[in-house]
């Protein structure tokens, strides 16, 4: 491997000593291909390109590594339409497979891509996620040679079983780096261990470190490594400042350098951010648009699509767009926020510069944050000029050009939510944009339905028949109230007939009879009709009905009711009460009633304060003086054989005496 980079090496350099320039004839390209370049302005290749697309041509895997713009598209594109053209692919079954970390990425792959591969009868596919399902299923059905895919979208796919990586020949990984920071290694994994093991691979990265190491020695077999080194290819075309300021003139030279001429491409570190300085510049009257990972793929295409026409020259985005732009006269980029490590810093430098062009690289930062700025920069081998600068400065506007802008705020239009739900694995799953949301310029255009053969030419709206216009009837004028007619009175038209003679005779429905033969009431015809006759002539007199069942009765007089049950008779109690002596004697209840407590004798009442708590400590309880007792012995029980050893211990004792 090191003896065929010494000979690529080698061959590079005499034919720039003998000025021999080489073609993509002498590369091996395909000739249709060759001529929709020379048609683009494509005439000489870039030297990734003529380092890379011999082996790769040839079928042999190839690792690539150089600066983003450097023509690694076209190195990986031609490489593999050459080796495809004229294929057929089956059903659900592509034959190359070109893998992006981003749908932005996806997208700029497929555009170089198809415009080349319809010249040998070959088409492309983007499969991404935040786009619709039913467009790429059917895609597949069809079949399609060359797949442009992020791997979250394709693991989906897989998933459900709409694609198989059988066949595919040829397997492209463009910034395998940023998939491995991003988190898609294992799914890339997976993706390449169902390809064709024998199958070529093809890996594109700025950087060779880590998981990225792994991957190659693991998929591809005996490669072929070519490098470009960053800072050697870029050091004539690209020029890199630091301007050091106060944090409070950061947004206001941000500002003035967004309203300079020129596109300008503004980095910031999180969404939020991004949308606050878009949000000021918009107030400061400078047309900008916001890019990002919370905005939805039809709002992504709308804002890249202003910016390449012109209609907006600056542009704040996250590091998602770090990698997935492509613009040409992109003539400055500028760092609002420093970036993580040294590849972001290359990364979004890498958007200006482009194909040899020329272009600007400044990074904004304060005097604390200039020692780790400098340290970032001098891993990637590029050195910074340093200058101090504040709003209005002549060495500000001769770096950036930046000017003073109108001042006029700028109404933006509130975007309608994303129907999509996000993601690789999301997507509006064919379902047509909100109208609301302004996607009608995203939608092909619909032939008109007319007859097939002209179903191409809609007729002009002059020339359309006219339909007919329906208007209301017009409304009378109401009279006024004098000359209404007028109403009839009331006891004419609500008269109820006194008698039934009078009342209108309405023919009564048949029905058959109930139960039993009775006819229902409301009823037959077979049922008598009821004699007419008055009603107040025939009435009997109150006195003269019968009484209604369950009617009260007129109440007989006291005297005439008869004696209800157990009821005293009546008496003179005067006369029947017994005389008092006859009486019996009253009970004498106190005879045989115990005597009470009287409670203490009056001195102990006099001696002691009456006191109704039971419970009261100063009361004394009889049980008081016994436990007191008990506990008396108790104690001296047990101290008196301790009384007793001591007395015996001192009578033991001799007495002191004086010697003599």
């Amino acid at each position: 491997m090191a003896s065929s980079d010494f000979y690529n090496q080698l061959r590079d350099a005499l034919d720039v000593s003998i000025g021999r320039t080489m073609s993509f004839k002498s590369l091996g390209v395909h000739p249709a291909l060759i001529d929709a370049l020379a048609s683009e302005g494509k005439t000489s290749p870039f030297p990734i390109q003529k380092a890379t697309l011999p082996e790769a041509i040839s079928g042999r895997d190839v690792l690539g590594r150089g600066q983003t713009g450097s023509g690694k598209t076209l190195a990986f594109g031609l490489a593999m339409m050459t080796r495809l053209a004229g294929r057929q692919a089956r059903p659900h079954r592509p034959l190359g497979l070109i893998l992006a970390p981003t749908r932005e990425l996806a997208v700029q792959i497929s555009e170089v891509v198809a415009p080349l591969a319809r010249t040998v009868q070959l088409n492309s596919q983007v499969i991404a996620g935040g786009m619709p399902y039913a467009r790429q299923i059917q895609a597949l059905k069809r079949g399609v040679p060359i797949i442009v895919a992020t791997p979250g979208r394709l693991m989906d796919l897989l998933d459900k079983r709409h694609i198989e990586l059988d066949d595919v020949e040829i397997t492209v990984l463009d910034e395998a780096d940023q998939m491995a920071d991003m988190g898609f290694l294992p799914s890339v994994k997976e993706i390449l261990e169902q390809t064709q093991q024998n199958g070529q691979r093809l890996l594109f990265s700025a950087t060779l470190d880590r998981d990225v190491d792994t991957l190659v020695k693991r998929f591809l077999k005996n490669p072929v490594t070519h490098s470009l080194e960053n800072e050697k290819s870029t050091e004539g075309n690209m020029e890199h400042h630091v301007l050091i300021m106060d944090q409070a003139h950061k947004d206001v030279i941000a500002t003035q350098i967004a309203a300079r001429e020129g596109r300008t491409i503004f980095f910031v570190k999180t969404k939020h951010g991004a949308d606050k300085l878009a949000e000021k510049m918009l107030h400061a009257g400078v047309p900008v648009g916001v890019l990002h990972g919370g905005k939805s793929q039809a709002q992504r295409t709308r804002v890249l699509a202003a910016f390449k026409d012109g209609r907006t020259n600056a542009l704040v985005a996250t590091d998602v767009a770090a990698r997935g732009i492509h613009v040409d006269g992109v003539s400055l980029v500028v760092h609002v926020d420093a970036p993580q490590d040294h590849k972001d810093y290359l990364h979004r430098a890498g958007r200006t510069a482009r194909a040899g062009a020329r272009g600007t690289v400044v990074t904004l930062s304060t005097s604390k944050q200039k020692k780790g700025i400098h340290g970032l920069v001098s891993r990637a081998a590029i050195k910074l000029k340093e200058a101090y600068i504040r709003p209005h400065d002549e060495e500000l506007i001769r770096i950036t050009g930046a000017q003073e802008p109108s001042g006029i705020p700028i109404q933006v239009e509130a975007e309608a939510p994303s129907r999509s739900r996000g993601g690789d694995r999301g997507g509006d799953r064919g379902r047509r944009p909100n109208r609301s949301g302004g996607g009608r310029e995203d939608r092909p255009s619909r032939p008109y339905r007319g007859d097939r053969e002209g179903r191409d030419e809609r007729p002009a709206r002059s020339d359309r028949t006219e339909r007919p216009s329906y208007s209301k009837p017009e409304r009378t004028e109401r009279p006024e109230r004098s000359e209404r007619p007028a109403r009839p009175a009331r006891e004419e038209w609500i008269k109820k007939p006194a008698t039934r003679s009078e009342r209108p005779d309405f023919p009564k429905r048949d029905s058959a009879p109930a139960r039993g033969g009775r006819p229902v009431r409301g009823g037959s015809s077979d049922r008598p009709v009821r004699e007419e006759r008055s009603y107040r002539e025939e009435r009997p007199v109150r006195g003269e009905r019968p009484p209604a069942r369950g009617a009260r009765t007129e109440r007989p007089a006291r005297e005439e009711r008869p004696a209800a049950r157990g009821a005293r008779t009546e008496r003179s109690f005067r006369e029947e009460r017994p005389v008092r002596g006859e009486r019996p004697a009253k009970f004498d209840k106190a005879k045989f009633d115990k005597p009470k407590f009287d409670g203490p004798s009056k001195k102990k009442a006099a001696a002691k304060p009456f006191r109704t708590n039971k419970f009261d400590p100063m009361v004394e309880k009889p049980s008081d003086g016994f436990r007191a007792k008990a506990a008396a012995k108790k104690t001296a029980k047990k101290s008196a054989p301790k009384k007793a050893a001591a007395k015996k211990k001192v009578a033991g004792k001799k007495p002191r005496t004086k010697k003599g």
